[in-house]
């Protein structure tokens, strides 16, 4: 868990010292920009940008189940930053796995990529994609959508 928050934490202090230090010179403006900044790059480095992460049993039983991909991930990875912005609010119809977290996740991972824990690595339909295009995995989402579920 400690390891997730340390680059949001280490941002935050950054802004601060940053901005202290403008301030200090007189410079109040600059400062408060400059930790806004730091605040919002601690904010998109942070596991609160992505949806709630389950096991990694559990997102392989549901994803069996619903057909929907699991997004292994962890915390400070910028791939895994731009693939959860590029998905938008097509990210919360995956299951999504903080490696962080959970062992046996970061172990799948391995176990697709030679042994090393290249994120984000998705698994649809049985096959591991390892980092890909966002576009691609929008499109198998927005494709699974047409028969997920009751029609409303």
């Amino acid at each position: 868990m400690i390891r997730s928050w340390l680059l949001p934490a280490l941002l935050t202090l950054a802004g601060l010292l940053v901005a202290g230090g403008r301030a200090a010179d007189g410079d109040v403006v600059t400062g408060l920009v400059l930790l806004v900044f730091f605040l919002l790059l601690a904010a998109v480095g942070s596991p609160l940008v992505f949806p709630r992460s389950v096991g990694a049993a559990e997102a392989l039983r549901r994803g069996a189940s619903d057909g929907r991909p699991v997004v292994y991930w962890r915390p400070g990875c910028a791939f895994c930053v731009r693939l959860r912005f590029r998905l938008g609010r097509r990210a919360r119809r995956a299951h999504w796995v903080n490696i962080r977290r959970d062992p046996e996740g970061a172990a799948a991972v391995r176990a697709a990529n030679g042994g090393d824990e290249t994120v984000p690595t998705v698994l649809l339909a049985g096959r591991h994609h390892t980092n890909p295009d966002p576009a691609w995995l929008r499109d198998r989402i927005d494709g699974l959508g047409e028969d997920a579920g009751p029609p409303r």
